[in-house]
């Protein structure tokens, strides 16, 4: 007997925006699965990886990448974003190999964790593919990339929710060659292309000082194929705009000047990234998943354990740590919302609502 799925099936929602009239909302059950990334009531930059191997039935956690409510909205949003900048998908030449390692985890992946809506049919190197969501069924030649409307790694991550970049390992470094970066929060695959860990991390306040680096990356040094690792990082985003890129600042940087006491429940938005890290078994690359999620102060409110929690760590986060996530300038006004959620009551350990 096939032991029940832990993965819950999602009950995917028509076509939302994430740009002009910013029609995105999440409904009570995406709020509640949502990834909360404060365990305690305060917060200071750390590794905090820990094996990707499953979560709680019907969490986030629990697929390998996981697909929810908003799959069409992002898939569409990704479309646009692309269509507008093809660059945002780059990869290096010599990443073939590792192109075709992403496909194959990710159809391997969604087949087995969602099979109401995706199939993979193996007969030798002759692989047929079905998105039962996107209307795709597709038949091709595993190797052959002559056999796919567009290169590989584009073709299956234009499929996916989230962010992917593919990491080169050699001389003990990681180097990035390349990505798929629709939804990023202020940081440029162009730029950082070619850049190995250190550089590419350089922005990150205080992190260096602490080691933090230098234990990361010889940890991924030694990742495993089978054993992939996650961890959560956050920051603030105003509206709830998934494309935060410095190629379009000029379009959403002036949105933190727009947030007013009235406004800030609808406005001011928990940017969470669920990041994932796997080892590609034929190239030896890395492949590294960047699932962003989005909720705003005013859905993170009616968990009233995560309200003031979240008015805990916003009060005390050093300065240099609030500009860098995001919203140092608009941070009282969050600080002081959120204030009437918190009665000083003490809270349990963990991210969970109750």
């Amino acid at each position: 007997m096939q032991a029940e799925s832990t993965v819950a099936e999602p009950r995917v929602k028509p076509v939302e925006t994430f740009r002009d009239d910013f029609t995105y909302s999440n409904s009570p059950e995406a709020i509640r699965r949502f990834p909360f990334p404060f365990p305690e009531d305060s917060y200071m930059y750390s590794v905090n990886i820990e094996p990707h191997n499953g979560g709680p039935p019907g969490s986030a956690y629990a697929p390998a990448f996981d697909i929810d409510e908003h799959y069409l909205s992002e898939i569409e949003e990704r479309r646009k974003v692309l269509e507008e900048d093809p660059s945002r998908c780059t990869v290096l030449p010599h990443m073939m190999t590792a192109q075709w390692d992403t496909l194959e985890l990710l159809m391997e992946s969604l087949s087995t964790d969602y099979p109401q809506h995706f199939s993979l049919t193996r007969e030798g190197d002759r692989w047929t593919w079905e998105n039962r969501l996107l209307g795709i069924h597709d038949t091709f030649t595993f190797g052959d990339p002559e056999t796919l409307p567009m290169e590989p790694f584009e073709y299956i991550t234009r499929q996916v929710q989230g962010d992917f970049t593919l990491h080169d390992q050699r001389d003990d470094m990681l180097y990035m060659d390349g990505g798929m970066l629709t939804c990023q929060a202020d940081w440029s695959l162009q730029f950082d292309l070619g850049m190995n860990f250190y550089e590419w991390h350089g922005p990150v306040p205080r992190a260096h000082e602490m080691g933090v680096f230098d234990r990361a990356l010889k940890y991924l040094l030694n990742l495993q194929v089978g054993h992939p690792v996650r961890r959560l990082n956050w920051t603030m985003t105003v509206n709830p705009r998934m494309d935060t890129s410095p190629e379009n600042y000029h379009k959403w940087g002036i949105d933190r000047a727009t947030v007013t006491p009235e406004n800030v429940g609808d406005k001011a938005h928990l940017r969470v990234e669920l990041q994932a890290l796997y080892r590609l078994p034929r190239s030896n690359a890395v492949l590294f998943s960047i699932r962003c999620y989005l909720i705003s102060v005013n859905e993170l409110a009616t968990i009233p354990k995560w309200a003031k929690r979240f008015h805990r760590v916003l009060k005390t986060l050093p300065d240099d740590l609030a500009d860098y996530k995001g919203f140092i300038d608009y941070r009282p006004i969050v600080v002081e919302y959120l204030s009437q959620f918190d009665d000083g009551e003490e809270l349990a350990y963990g991210a969970a609502p109750e």
